[in-house]
């Protein structure tokens, strides 16, 4: 009866931690009622374990599709996160075994000469013997302090940032691939609009020398039609460049070797625009930014910690035993009369540490305080990221409609210069700028477009993906 009540008692005890109450810490700023670029969005808490899916359908692109699959499955830095996850989850295997006993095993024959000089040596005994031994130890730390199951909580906390960890590279991996994509797309319909300005170019440099050899223009209008030409052949190189970087860094983010990879040309169309943005878009979406996880699971880690380095101010009360066969003899050795045990408690207490304790709780206190100004941070940084997207979709669509204005009224006036220079009105000049601000306006127009679909996945990435716009890609009729 004595034992069991010693037993209900322990198990009271273990109840016992001296981590404090854990909640998530409140953010340092008061957040505000709404976003201030679009009304209807609330912030929240982070969420990450609501599934963020195929986000990157929402484009309609099959090519994409395929790409951002490649890069789940052979993205270098995905798989070293999953290895860091796998690390982690493995921490917390290591951690939770000191909640259980440990038992160990072990057998041993010896066959051993004594020195007949030797102070243990006992006269009329013989000099040389054999010892038979097999033996198991038990030994179990009663967790009065918790400190184990803080241990525990802490490699479980850290074990969920590193998922979090996890989901926001591969988040931030996939975003990266589909603007990767876009810019690489882009890069191919600038290029066409390049081609065609020198292969008009060309030909205008052609007209403007057999008029010089005419004699109806000086030789400056072939020099400016030679300078123009030489303009767009440096500015086609530059696209060109501007391509293959993009492809390269495609190839990185699928695994591939940039050496050997190759993707088809695929100007993207100029009336492709991003998906439109839903007002009513709920506000749990933001809850699943990983980043914020990681940092909130981070200040949990930390704040069991503080529970772990408190325990080691206190007494640690251990109970071990051993029990097996012992004899010189093999014959008898697994035996009644060779049998031996040991049983019995152990009690380490703590008198003096030299500070060290001290300083490895201030030590786990300031580690919390830094994982809560961190975690405060990503919550901000994640509200920044929100408004900074909406901020640019909002002003590039405004942009979209001046440039598509600008092309319009290029376009107009290079006709208006062709007529008059063919008139004989103007010089080439007049030409050479009209020719000069249709292709920078062209080219200004797929840039927006770019950059309109790098802020629609922006968006996407700041709300820690999974978002489902009511409507599909759509084009300007």
């Amino acid at each position: 009866m004595r034992h069991a009540l010693a037993l209900l008692a322990l198990s009271l005890f273990g109840a016992c931690s001296l981590a404090p109450p854990y909640k998530a810490p409140p953010e340092s700023v008061p957040a505000a009622a709404q976003y201030q670029e679009l009304d209807g969005w609330q912030p929240a808490h982070p969420m990450d374990e609501v599934p963020r899916g195929e986000w990157w359908r929402l484009y309609e692109d099959p090519q994409l599709d395929e790409l951002e699959h490649r890069a789940g499955d052979a993205n270098q830095n995905i798989k070293a996160a999953f290895a860091r996850l796998q690390q982690a989850r493995a921490d917390t295997r290591i951690a939770r075994a000191d909640l259980f006993p440990t038992v160990t095993a072990s057998a041993s024959a010896e066959r051993a000469r004594v020195s007949p000089n030797s102070p243990s040596y006992l006269p009329g005994k013989p000099t040389t013997g054999s010892d038979f031994n097999l033996e198991g130890d038990v030994s179990y730390e009663f967790d009065l302090w918790g400190r184990v199951r803080n241990e525990v909580a802490s490699a479980k906390a850290n074990q969920q940032a590193s998922a979090a960890d996890l989901a926001s590279l591969d988040l931030s991996i996939r975003a990266e691939l589909a603007m990767d994509y876009f810019n690489l797309r882009s890069a191919d319909a600038q290029q066409q609009l390049v081609d065609q300005a020198v292969r008009d170019y060309k030909q205008s440099l052609q007209l403007t020398q057999n008029l010089f050899n005419g004699g109806a223009v000086p030789l400056g209008d072939v020099a400016q039609a030679q300078a123009q030409l030489e303009n767009a052949l440096t500015q086609a190189a530059d696209v060109r460049l501007q391509r293959d970087q993009a492809a390269h860094a495609i190839a990185v983010l699928i695994g591939e070797n940039p050496s050997a990879f190759q993707i088809p040309v695929n100007p993207l169309p100029l009336d492709v625009v991003p998906p439109p943005i839903d007002p009513g878009l709920p506000s749990a979406l933001l809850e699943r930014r990983p980043d914020v996880a990681e940092a909130e699971r981070r200040v949990a880690a930390a704040n069991a910690q503080i529970g772990v380095a408190r325990a080691a101010y206190f007494p640690q009360f251990t109970l071990s035993g051993s029990a097996g066969f012992n004899s010189v003899h093999a014959a008898n050795w697994i035996s009644a009369p060779s049998r031996f045990w040991s049983v019995g408690p152990q009690l380490t207490v703590p008198l003096f540490e030299g500070g060290r304790l001290v300083g490895q709780t201030e030590r786990a206190k300031a580690q919390y305080e830094e994982q809560v100004a961190d975690y405060r941070n990503a919550v901000l940084t994640a509200y920044q990221d929100v408004e900074d997207s909406l901020a640019a979709l909002r002003q590039l669509e405004q942009e979209a409609q001046t440039v598509s204005a600008a092309v319009t009224a290029a376009g107009v006036a290079l006709q208006q210069a062709n007529y008059r220079y063919r008139a004989g009105a103007v010089t080439y000049l007049e030409v050479s700028s009209a020719e000069t601000t249709a292709l920078q306006a062209q080219l200004s127009a797929a840039s927006i477009q770019t950059r309109r679909l790098d802020a629609s996945v922006t968006l996407i990435k700041a709300l820690g993906g999974g978002w489902q716009s009511p409507a599909p890609l759509t084009t300007r009729n």
